[in-house]
């Protein structure tokens, strides 16, 4: 079944179709009566004329229906951007468009964790350091292979599991390219205990960071290395495989190892990528003098790591730092989001409280009212303003009756209204009874309409695919889940109920025939509540 939006986008474009055809058609009889009293010569700049007077006719009138298309606090959106030239000016306005956005955040603690990524963010755009972060369980050789690419010891090497405790960064230039290259020595991954998982954790944000990984193995991917991989290889950034120890298996083995690996990694990495390098060969015994040290072996590892930084070592720092910069903006607007989305419930919460007390006091003469006396114009003008919509008295109203009738026409009145009497369970009078059910009916039902002018909102003054009885019958069917149910009636009757009994107590006897009324200051029923 096709969305609604497309089947008016159907309909629209047979409709357009059918009008061209009827205009073409006219077009065609007027072009041959003209061709009667006219020279050929005079007939194309008459129907020129005719075609620009018709319109200045439409024109006028087609304009208002074009204004209402784009609806008020929706057509003043953010100015349109050229697109950007490179990487770089896009990830410029990605974080120029977060600071906007965390001006608008409240919490100091979450606005100034966002703002130090900014501002680390904005330095990264200046540096001119290619960065390659090195990750490999303990004792793969990740340190030893990183000092035989320096030429220097920069580690513990032959250290035990969980050697490397935090992220050691150490220069190494390469011939030819202008930029100097990072080698970060990760916290050792796979490691048991509260402290390996946090050493991988860092490891792992590290990883977010670099613009080139390398992760070094000894051998095929074991089931928690394949994790790792797949982990890596979903950042969509650039990654080498290394396989390490080449010295202590022959070159059958070795072979048999490098086609295993790359038929594993066939999904994310070309064959090139992954690797051969023996980065602290064993000692080879010499009788009657010192053991032979062999030369690390890492030429291959050297060779792709210059081609890779050669061809696409701009590109790869260009597209690090656009991901970093996307993802900082994502967490920014989400922060943004889960604060409009409180103001919003608070200013639903609110009226829906406001409304029960009023309709305690003033109860309706029919439970089909409460659809109208739960959705009120102000609170959708205040929702609005949270997601930065001004919205004029007209429109809210508009919207609030469309959603008090829908309330009504797909049955959710009196359906909320039989759930609650059921659920309440009160041991009241019938008079007090009805009164209780109609106030607590009243902001349940408020809670309903409010949350589903947040969704409104929240998808661009829009109700999506399935239109507003979709969204209504939505937050209507979550709300009435038990737990939510739950908390909602515990509430109800610390607002409500008890309120409405400790009034009955103390009102005077009434004359027979006579309903208590509100008392005289104070009682006024709250027009906003009651708006049709």
């Amino acid at each position: 079944m096709l969305p609604r939006r497309v089947w008016l986008w159907i309909g629209l474009a047979l409709a357009v179709l059918l009008l061209v055809g009827v205009v073409m058609q006219a077009l065609n009889q007027l072009i041959w009566q003209l061709s009667y009293w006219l020279p050929g010569w005079l007939i194309g700049p008459l129907l020129l004329l005719l075609m620009a007077l018709l319109v200045l006719a439409v024109g006028p009138l087609l304009w208002p229906w074009l204004q209402a298309w784009r609806r008020p606090g929706r057509g003043a959106a953010s100015p349109v951007h050229p697109p950007s030239r490179n990487r770089r000016e896009a990830a410029e306005r990605q974080l120029s468009a977060m600071q906007q956005t965390l001006e608008q955040v409240r919490d100091a603690v979450e606005r100034e964790g966002l703002e130090q990524e900014r501002r680390r963010m904005q330095a990264e755009l200046e540096r001119g350091d290619l960065v390659i972060a090195v990750f490999g369980a303990g004792s793969t050789g990740k340190t030893s292979l990183i000092r035989s690419l320096l030429g220097e010891l920069v580690g513990q090497v032959g250290a035990p599991m969980g050697s490397t405790t935090d992220t050691a960064r150490y220069r190494l230039r390469l011939q030819g390219l202008p930029r100097a290259v990072i080698l970060e020595d990760t916290p050792g991954i796979l490691e048991a205990g509260a402290a390996g998982q946090e050493r991988e954790r860092r490891a792992r944000a590290q990883a977010a960071r670099a613009d080139l990984l390398l992760l070094v193995v000894d051998g095929d991917l074991r089931q928690a290395e394949q994790e790792v991989y797949e982990a890596l290889a979903s950042l969509g950034k650039r990654l080498l495989l290394v396989l390490n120890k080449c010295d202590l298996r022959g070159e059958q083995e070795e072979q048999r190892l490098l086609t295993l690996l790359r038929r594993r990694s066939a999904t994310h990495l070309a064959a090139a990528d992954v690797i051969p390098a023996s980065a602290a060969p064993q000692s080879v015994p010499r009788p009657g003098g010192r053991p032979l040290q062999p030369a690390p072996e890492v030429q291959a590892l050297l060779r792709r790591l210059a081609e890779v930084l050669h061809a696409d070592g701009e590109e790869l720092i260009a597209d690090n730092l656009l991901l970093q910069c996307r993802q900082l903006g994502e967490a920014s607007r989400n922060l943004l989001e889960r604060q409009r989305r409180r103001d919003a419930e608070t200013i639903v919460e609110r009226y829906g409280w406001t409304c029960a007390g009023v309709v305690a006091l003033t109860p309706l003469p029919g439970v089909d009212l409460l659809g109208a006396a739960a959705v009120n114009a102000q609170m959708v003008i205040e929702i609005g303003r949270v997601y930065g919509v001004q919205l004029g008295r007209t429109e809210a109203q508009d919207l609030a009756v469309s959603v008090g009738r829908t309330l009504v026409g797909l049955g959710l009145v009196k359906g909320g209204v039989s759930l609650l009497q059921a659920a309440l369970s009160l041991n009241l009078p019938a008079l007090l009874l009805s009164r209780a059910v109609q106030a607590v009916g009243a902001a349940w039902l408020t809670r309903v309409a409010g949350r589903s002018f947040i969704v409104y909102f929240q998808q661009g003054q829009d109700w999506g695919d399935g239109g507003l009885q979709n969204v209504l019958q939505h937050e209507y069917d979550l709300s009435r889940r038990e737990d939510v149910l739950r908390r909602f009636l515990q509430a109800a009757l610390q607002r409500v109920v008890e309120p409405l009994q400790r009034r009955e107590r103390q009102l005077p006897p009434q004359p027979p025939g006579r309903r208590p009324g509100p008392p005289a200051a104070g009682g006024a029923t709250d027009p906003d509540c009651r708006e049709p």
